[in-house]
């Protein structure tokens, strides 16, 4: 038989010893918050005095018609303020469009201008001198080519309305860094020329973005966008081998965007705009030894392939 020896003086009693439960097995044997508990003591105690009722529901009016005028005075500011910011967003939008309009006028008109300018050099210049030139307008994008190539065309994905709320999901946009990629895996298959959407690229062409809008050379483009190039045979078979058409057919298998490459016989891409030239000049003064030279200093390049601007994603 084991009999319980008594505790010494000083020492604790192991009976009392108190163990705290574990977390889940207290949440589980009392999962009702605590003042569950203490309102039903209090309704048990006695019912709610009659002054308090009604003192209550005056109180409980009150707040609802507070909220209430709140809400109406705030649909009311905010309806009376909806024609001035409809009538300022369509005016934005016509204005936009006068200017589109008149920036093609004036690049067709430039264009005539500049077919005239040639037909003139041409006929001032002898024969070799006049095609020396126009080879070299043609290899710096200054002059209007002609020839077979490979169009290449991406275009967003089809926009999709979200199930639950039927607004429209956010669709998978070709980004600035895609047309990029597409544009020197071009260069680098072979391509003598290269237009996005009809504008040309240089040596100093951009292509980067603004907000939610592609800007190439300072153009908006939109989709679908088609990168045409004008190369040898094999540039086509050289660009699907390459990088750039591996990693977009993965991003259209994946986002749903479209991304097609195709020969195509005679193209025609039109001449870049003229670029801005400046020239160094001297100082009026000289300069003290180890100061900077004064004049103008000429931009710094940017290929097509690089973007200074940061907005925007990549891949």
């Amino acid at each position: 038989m084991t009999t319980t020896r008594p505790p010494r003086e000083g020492e604790r009693d192991p009976s009392a010893r108190v163990y705290a439960p574990d977390f889940l097995t207290e949440l589980f044997r009392n999962p009702l918050d605590p003042g569950y508990a203490d309102a039903a003591a209090r309704r048990a105690v006695g019912p709610v005095s009659w002054l308090r009722q009604v003192l209550g529901r005056p109180v409980s009016l009150v707040v609802l018609a507070l909220i209430g005028f709140l809400f109406a005075v705030a649909y009311r500011e905010t309806m009376a303020e909806e024609p001035s910011r409809a009538t300022a967003r369509a005016g934005l939008i016509a204005e936009i469009k006068q200017r589109e309009t008149e920036t093609d006028r004036l690049t067709a008109r430039a264009e005539q201008l500049r077919e005239e300018v040639g037909r003139q050099r041409d006929a001032a210049l002898s024969g070799s001198q006049a095609s020396q030139l126009r080879s070299l307008e043609a290899g710096t994008g200054l002059g209007r080519v002609r020839g077979d190539g490979v169009v290449v065309r991406l275009a967003d994905a089809p926009r999709d309305k979200d199930a639950v709320t039927g607004a429209e999901a956010g669709p998978s946009q070709v980004l600035y860094s895609d047309l990029q990629k597409v544009a020197n895996g071009l260069w680098a298959a072979g391509a003598e020329a290269v237009s996005i959407n009809g504008q040309r690229l240089t040596a100093t062409s951009t292509i980067r973005q603004a907000g939610e809008a592609i800007l190439v050379d300072y153009r908006p483009v939109t989709s679908p966008y088609e990168v045409q190039a004008i190369g040898p045979g094999s540039m086509r078979d050289k660009f699907d081998d390459g990088r750039a058409a591996a990693l977009m057919r993965e991003v259209a298998r994946t986002t749903g965007l479209s991304f097609g490459v195709k020969e195509v016989d005679d193209l025609t891409l039109p001449a870049a705009p003229e670029p801005r030239l400046r020239y160094a000049e001297p100082p009026a003064s000289p300069s003290p030894s180890g100061s900077p030279v004064g004049g103008s200093s000429s931009p710094e390049p940017s290929g097509s392939g690089v973007s200074p601007s940061r907005s925007g994603g990549g891949r």
